[in-house]
């Protein structure tokens, strides 16, 4: 069912009722004992009766307006509205008379008289509401003409790249202002005007573009008629059929049904059942969809013999036995252990798992990381350390159930914006909001949202003013005495509690380190412990610090100290950045961990997969992404496998990876663009988009979600079809038919996911939590229930200690990054699609004050230099930072953000400190010195591209090189 679906789902109407106790009513003459609370609509529509409407929604709150809905309710005068109207116990309702058909004939007659009635050429015909309820009531003849005022010549507004709004379609049902307000809480539409004049405006009579719309779709998603739509879908029609997916960007995982006629995608419908997003988007997977089908993919293997060398295309046979011959031929040279892999957070759990499966089995060393290494890896490291498991502990439904929120170094709305509605939603509700950060997101105050405290930590010194709130909580006796004492280590906890309570880590003694207020640190402490359900959101904000680690255990102790852990609306909430970078931790992608975080030195793990695998593992982790990179400038370490990673454009110290990149003998890159990477790669292997792939992807609350293919590899084969020949080809089979053959393998040796299969991902509705076994076989929405996964939790002393990065006369300034709404990451997708209109470059941001000591305005070039490098950017003089503190975004290469970051990292994990670069700004007339080199780089590149299509490739060798093999597994063991 899930494969192929109706295009519509069916819509109940009203929300549901959350009464447990049941009415009884008479409807239609049939007996239904529903929920208290329920919509007359409703529970005619759950026993099987469709009450015609047109501006009811099951997503939304019920409204009224409309007026078809009308039903008869024996005992009450006139003709209520069925959606408005709450079920009572001996109501007796009729949805069908003579007299309601009559009365919903007259409304509908009313709408068309001022309707387009160019059903045929309308891009909405066969997929309009307006259309079918026009049939439902039987209307045959309008007795109403054009001759009066109408809005049949209103002008369309198709100033969106996404869609347009034809105001003569319109209705003025509300649905698209009610789905802005209620769904994805921007509030940017309204309904202007009053009567016959009543239209639906965004902002200030702005257009779409310019207003305060931010294209999440709700609006074209609520709309009953062609007034607001796709213009994909006014250019090619109504889609033939519908496959449901996971969204390919951030780690909320979202479902969307993929429209599609025949290989193309028509649109990208949220899915209603989805679990993760239940039918709401944003702009990247509701529209950026394009970069899948765009004219810069990469579809031909290709190869070369130096970097300076043009291209040559290759057939995917002669790629493949290149790039493996190579891989021998260095372990010939130089070891076993001069060559690694790195796992992709946008490939699938199954792609994913092949690659360590590959570095491992193949290979014969563990030298494998992955991109969590450089943003999450210290919730790992934390976590584990605290509570027993790497990863969040509820669900984003559970913040529906939270009273008091923290966002810590994260900006939901712009890099999590569906889980950041459900947010705002529960804060309109009435929950209260802590904001840590150093710069004003739009949480702090926003349409009906403003939080009660905004914590503003001077970039570093997040552990100090964690470990100054929980002074106050252990000082004031908010301290959750009950929970400690059953769930967590005695020792451990009492050593915390005497740490946090001396005076040092007060929060007056903290105030000159953190730079916040002594009095906004112990209300916000107060607030958190003491106003009921607390949950605790955080970002990289938190973990890429050389305190990452520390910072994750300081959360981790503060959730244990309150209680807030096991139970709906509170816990420890990690916002992973990417589709599957917690996928990417779960399936072994780390030098020290097998699949389900299990060390590589444990033999009984070990010998499993040994025996499983047909070879004899190392027992020793292998190199860390950093150390691969000082390994090959120390001349050791020689090749990497890289899938779906751009490591040049997103790690830190570009100068330094791209050196380090530039001494290997072999960089084979495998993604579906000629990222920055590919410039220093030796082979190139077409990948394939999610579009083109089956398998899952595992989202931010441990939710396994299936990605399903809608249209074949546009490259001939699909990412895990990739590193299987590459592993056959260095003589080590993988013999799969199918991914789901994959996450079988998976499901044996893994013991959180031994429950998990397509099919039983299926039979639950399109997604799982883990850990599925034995003893959760439909998965684990909420992690610590009943006692943590490590028996006790174990509180951590979090001593502060300074970065290295800190402020100097040199570098008196601050550089943190982050993201923005329109872009994703390093922008390899997002930036081709049409949402570069809203952000088309990288923007330093600078307080006003340094603005002005720099002679510094907005729109002005801007140098930011630091001890790593140069770059410089147009200046956005704003007060959303504070003095002393710069931001920018990492969506454009061209820009070299990373080129200034620092080698800085955090100590447990080597997670780079991207948040904190220690930078001197000056106005400047020109880009830097590496930006121009960047630029004529790039076009040496595409030269040696284009001139390298006609010419020989270099010779390929018959059969990969003698190099050390994989040991077998002794026929006594297997």
């Amino acid at each position: 069912m899930l494969e192929t679906i109706l295009k519509r789902e069916r819509d109940l109407g009203t929300p549901p009722s959350t009464d447990t106790r049941l009415v009884r009513i008479v409807l239609d003459g049939h007996e239904l004992d529903v929920p208290q609370g329920t919509s007359v609509m409703r529970a005619a529509a759950e026993a099987g009766v469709n009450i015609p409407k047109l501006c009811a929604s099951d997503n939304l709150e019920a409204f009224g307006s409309c007026r078809l809905c009308l039903v008869q309710i024996e005992g009450r005068r006139g003709y209520p509205a069925s959606c408005t109207t709450p079920v009572e116990d001996g109501m007796v309702v009729w949805t069908e008379t003579p007299k309601l058909r009559e009365l919903r004939r007259g409304v509908m007659e009313l709408y068309i008289s001022d309707h387009p009635l160019d059903c045929l050429t309308c891009p909405a015909n066969g997929d309009c509401e307006l259309q079918d309820m026009a049939g439902v009531v039987g209307l045959r003849n309008v007795r109403y003409g054009y001759d009066g005022a109408n809005h049949l010549d209103d002008a369309i507004d198709d100033s969106n790249p996404y869609f347009t709004y034809d105001p003569s379609k319109c209705i003025v049902c509300s649905r698209c202002v009610r789905a802005c307000e209620e769904v994805q809480g921007t509030f940017a539409l309204t309904i202007a005007g009053r009567g016959f004049d009543s239209r639906v405006a965004a902002g200030q009579e702005d257009d779409f573009m310019s207003s305060d719309c931010v294209s999440c779709g709700a609006c074209v998603q609520a709309c009953p008629t062609s007034t607001l739509i796709e213009k994909s879908v006014i250019e090619m029609g109504q889609a033939e059929h519908a496959v449901v997916t996971t969204c390919a960007y951030c780690g909320v995982g979202c479902a969307f049904k993929a429209e599609m006629k025949g290989q193309e995608v028509v649109r990208m419908v949220p899915w209603k059942d989805g679990k993760a997003n239940h039918g709401h988007s944003c702009v990247k997977g509701r529209f950026a969809w394009g970069y899948a089908t765009h004219e810069d993919r990469m579809l031909k293997p290709m190869i070369r013999k130096h970097i300076s060398d043009p291209w040559q295309e290759v057939s995917w046979d002669e790629a493949i036995s290149y790039a493996a011959s190579e891989i021998r031929r260095i372990q010939g040279a130089y070891g076993r252990d001069a060559v690694g892999g790195i796992t992709s957070s946008r490939c699938t759990n199954e792609e994913t798992y092949l690659v360590q499966k590959l570095v491992r089995a193949a290979f014969g060393t563990n030298n494998v990381d992955t991109c969590a290494r450089v943003c999450h890896s210290p919730t790992g490291y934390g976590l584990k350390t605290t509570l027993g498991e790497s990863a969040g502990t509820q669900t984003f439904d559970s913040v529906m159930h939270t009273d008091v929120v923290i966002v810590m170094g994260a900006n939901p709305s712009a890099a999590h914006p569906v889980f950041a509605s459900r947010l705002k939603s529960r804060l309109r509700q009435g929950a209260r909001l802590i904001v840590i950060d150093p710069r004003r997101i739009e949480l702090v105050d926003s349409p009906h949202i403003k939080a009660d405290f905004h914590l503003p930590v001077r970039p570093g010194t997040n552990t100090a003013l964690l470990t100054s709130l929980a002074h106050v909580i252990a000082t004031e006796g908010l301290i959750d005495e009950a929970f400690v004492a059953e769930r967590c280590e005695t020792a451990a906890f009492q050593q915390w509690r005497d740490f946090v309570s001396l005076a040092e880590n007060s929060p007056e003694a903290m105030e000159t380190i953190t730079g916040v207020p002594a009095n906004d640190v112990r209300g916000a402490a107060r607030l958190f412990a003491t106003q009921g359900n607390g949950a605790i959101y955080y970002g990289l904000g938190v973990t890429e610090h050389s305190q990452g680690s520390t910072t994750v255990m300081a959360i981790a102790n503060l959730a244990m100290a309150t209680g807030n852990i096991g139970r709906e609306g509170v816990g420890v909430n990690p916002l992973r950045g990417q589709n599957n970078v917690q996928g990417s931790c779960d399936m072994g992608s780390f030098p020290h961990e097998l699949p389900g975080y299990r060390h590589i030195s444990d033999d009984t793990v070990r010998a499993q997969f040994d025996q499983a695998w047909g070879v004899r593992l190392q027992p020793e982790p292998g190199l860390r992404l950093p150390n691969m990179f000082d390994a090959a400038l120390s001349g050791s370490f020689k090749g990497m496998y890289c899938q779906g990673e751009d490591i040049v454009q997103s790690d830190p110290n570009t100068q330094h990876v791209a050196a380090a990149l530039a001494a290997m003998e072999c960089v084979i890159v495998q993604d579906i663009f000629l990222n920055e990477t590919a410039k220093y790669a030796h082979v190139f292997l077409p990948g394939s988009s999610f579009l083109e792939k089956d398998g899952t992807f595992t989202n931010a609350e441990r939710r396994i979600s299936r990605v399903r293919q809608v249209m074949e590899p546009k490259a001939g084969l699909a990412d895990w079809e990739v590193t299987c020949a590459l592993s056959n080809a260095l003589g080590y089979p993988m013999d799969y038919a199918h991914p789901s053959e994959i996450m079988d393998e998976i499901a044996r040796l893994t013991p959180t996911f031994a429950g998990v299969s397509f099919r039983k991902i299926d039979e639950l509705g399109g997604s799982l939590q883990w850990p599925c076994n034995a003893d959760a076989p439909d998965g684990t929405p909420i992690m610590h229930v009943d006692e943590f996964v490590r028996g006790k939790g174990r509180f951590m002393i979090t001593k502060y200690v300074p970065s290295d990065e800190r402020s100097t006369r040199k570098y008196p300034l601050l550089l943190t990054t982050g993201r923005i709404l329109s872009q994703y990451n390093v922008g390899a997708q997002t930036r081709r699609t049409p949402n570069v209109m809203w952000h088309g470059e990288d923007l330093l941001e600078i307080h006003p004050h340094d603005a002005e000591d720099r002679g510094i305005r907005s729109g002005d070039l801007v140098a930011i230099q630091s001890r790593a490098g140069e770059t410089a950017l147009r200046a956005e003089v704003t007060d959303r930072v504070q003095p002393g503190v710069l931001y920018t975004t990492f969506h454009f290469p061209e820009s070299g953000a990373n080129v200034v970051t620092t080698d800085s990292t955090d100590w447990a994990t080597d997670c780079p400190e991207y948040k904190v670069t220690a930078v001197q700004a000056r106005k400047v007339a020109e880009p830097s010195r590496w930006q121009q080199g960047w630029t004529r780089f790039d076009e040496v590149q595409r030269q040696l591209l284009d001139g390298g299509q006609d010419q020989q490739p270099p010779p390929v060798s018959a059969s990969p090189a003698q190099a050390p093999q994989p040991e077998p597994v002794p026929a006594a063991q297997e």
